[in-house]
């Protein structure tokens, strides 16, 4: 028996990369998924987001592991479709326990046109996103009756301002990610009465779309070299994987870790210890 048996977890930003790993790792543990992510490109970010391809194979991958999955494309600005999303699981599962919010962006390029707008929509995104997510979700999980756990994804860059550059990107990829342990510590203030756990974890570096194969980032990075020094771990470890941070998520949302909330877990190969 897995650590989730008989429980239902709504992922955002599912459709690859940690979110993919996020909702496999919670199947394998017993839990049926509710995925949501946007599969469509977003102004000013530039690289290529999921697509409807690979939140079909997310909900393959689930299925394979004889769990239940239901999908829906939706931007996690919108907080009237995250809302539609998350009301068509309940009504499919009965209830939800989990909630991982997961979706993000980081727009770092060369050349920003227009600085002040990828700020805006980094802050949209990874902030106001987050606050969509949770606010849609948490009647379900009162209403389930026995608790809960909530796992907001932030960054290395939520904890330290190593790397800090300047840019629209580089702010407000900071901003949001720092701006999320706010909202989770008063969130864990806000809904520890219902036993409710909110928690964010920190990854460093995972080897997703986002980091590896992102052309406007390497770009970048071809014009700061001091970038990557800046931005290095403690131990020899250049990037983590997705599973890495999966296995701190399901720790975090399964009842051995039922007492704790409220944290800043770091898994980040000692980046903040650096």
């Amino acid at each position: 028996m897995g650590l989730l048996e008989g429980k239902v977890a709504f992922i955002t930003g599912a459709g690859r990369g940690m979110g993919r790993a996020h909702a496999v790792r919670l199947a394998r543990e017993g839990a049926d998924i509710i995925a949501l992510d946007v599969c469509a490109p977003i102004d000013l970010i530039p690289y290529d987001l999921a697509s409807p391809e690979d939140l079909a194979q997310t909900a393959h991958d689930v299925e394979a592991l004889g769990r239940r999955i239901v999908t829906r494309q939706a931007d996690v600005r919108d907080l009237a479709a995250v809302q539609a999303a998350v009301d068509d699981g309940v009504a499919e599962f009965g209830r939800l326990d989990v909630v991982v919010a997961n979706a993000g962006v980081v727009g770092v390029q060369a050349h920003e046109n227009d600085p002040r707008a990828v700020f805006d929509t980094t802050i949209a995104v990874n902030l106001g996103g987050v606050w969509n997510t949770v606010h849609a979700a948490v009647p379900a999980l009162r209403e389930t009756g026995d608790g809960g756990a909530i796992v907001l994804i932030s960054s290395t860059q939520g904890l330290t301002g190593r790397g800090g550059n300047g840019t629209g990107a580089g702010d407000g990829y900071a901003a949001s990610k720092h701006a999320v342990v706010g909202l989770m510590r008063a969130w864990a203030t806000w809904l520890a009465p219902d036993h409710i756990r909110v928690n964010t974890v920190h990854p460093t570096g995972v080897n997703t779309p986002m980091v590896v194969g992102n052309a406007a980032m390497g770009e970048y990075i071809a014009q700061n070299p001091e970038v990557l020094n800046a931005l290095a771990n403690l131990m020899p470890v250049e990037v983590l994987a997705p599973e890495d941070i999966s296995a701190a998520v399901a720790w975090l949302v399964s009842d051995e870790a039922r007492y704790v909330t409220g944290v800043t877990l770091p898994v980040d190969a000692g980046f903040v210890a650096r």
